[in-house]
């Protein structure tokens, strides 16, 4: 006769919930990054855990407003189609800055190399990072550059820092949705996700896929111009759109309903993720945003991001409810309706 099954020799392909080292899922934007953050970071920097946390940090300098944020890249490879580590540095965190309806001013850069990169390697990031700086319109203020062993940091890592000016009478943050407002996406959503996969393991897929890395602040712009009562902006980076929508569906204590067919994902990222067993929902962007809108401003809202080259392609997916608070739920195209979790961690990990 067979040995029995022992159920507690089998292995799961995720990382458990009950470990006691970091773990890959960590970084990757999902239920395992808001974990790691609430429940070690918070009570360590003397936060309370229900203190209300976006994209980026909104300090006031006696009455002035300055949203605040910082990235670090660790991106592999260095280059991929249609951007580089250098461009992320910049437009992630500029579009950072721009989810709180800032205009970005200055950003610091912190250089990581690891000995034997070559020069000009180095010498083709910072070029590509200083003209995605001036394509952004922020000047590159303050720097630092460390050196590590060979083998340390796969080349080079970089860390930026940002801040920018809001506007008066802006307010935009997690805990404004509201039932009955709208929800947006500026455009086509998983090229990033899928062109970095598709360098780093040489894989094709009849045509190439190209990052949509690219600032975000001259959109918001004039999205607030035909709105200056923006509910929300999140940029579906790690954990893609499915992150952003289920983070705001919690922080605001609301639900959200969504169109699955209504989401626009190109022929070839729904190839390559047929192919590659993943969900275009979940995989990262690095040029588009989500937009929380009151209903009665949405027609002003999609007249102005269409418009504008980066939100040509924007689209209404779903709404806000008061239905389900905490909890995303996709109308599939057959009539069903599936609740959408946030991921416990990121498809593919190192994108940005």
């Amino acid at each position: 006769m067979p040995e029995p099954v022992d159920p507690a020799a089998w292995s799961c392909p995720l990382p458990l919930r009950d470990h006691d080292r970091v773990m890959i899922g960590h970084g990757g934007g999902g239920r395992l990054s808001a974990e790691l953050i609430t429940h070690l970071f918070l009570p360590a920097f003397g936060v309370e855990p229900s203190a209300v946390l976006h994209d980026a940090a909104t300090v006031d300098l006696g009455g002035q407003r300055l949203a605040f944020s910082t990235d670090s890249y660790v991106v592999r490879p260095l280059f991929f189609p249609g951007g580089s580590i250098g461009e992320l540095a910049v437009y992630g965190t500029v579009n950072d800055v721009a989810m709180a309806g800032a205009q970005p001013i200055a950003l610091s850069t912190g250089f990581i190399l690891e000995e034997g990169l070559p020069l000009d390697v180095l010498g083709r990031v910072a070029t590509e990072l200083g003209k995605a700086a001036q394509r952004a319109g922020v000047r590159l203020a303050t720097g630092d550059t460390k050196v590590v062993d060979a083998g340390m940091a796969d080349g080079m890592y970089i860390n930026t820092a940002g801040i920018g000016l809001i506007p008066e009478g802006v307010d935009i943050r997690p805990t404004r949705a509201t039932p009955g407002d709208r929800v947006i996406v500026s455009g086509s959503i998983g090229l990033h996700g899928i062109a970095v996969m598709s360098q780093r393991e040489g894989l094709e897929f009849g045509t190439q896929v190209r990052s949509d890395c690219a600032p975000l602040a001259a959109l918001v712009s004039v999205m607030l111009d035909a709105c200056r009562d923006l509910h929300v902006l999140r940029d579906p980076t790690r954990g893609g759109l499915a992150a952003s929508m289920c983070e705001i569906a919690e922080s605001g204590a609301v639900g959200i309903e969504y169109d699955e067919a209504a989401v626009p994902v190109p022929s070839e990222v729904a190839a390559a993720c047929s192919i590659l067993g993943l969900d275009a929902i979940s995989v990262a962007n690095e040029g588009k945003l989500v937009a929380i809108v009151p209903d009665r401003s949405v027609d002003a809202v999609m007249a102005a991001m269409t418009a504008h080259p980066d939100g040509r392609d924007a689209v209404v997916i779903g709404d806000v409810t008061a239905d389900h608070p905490g909890v995303v739920v996709a109308r599939t195209a057959f009539g069903a309706r599936r609740i959408l979790d946030l991921p416990l961690g990121e498809q593919l990990p190192r994108i940005c």
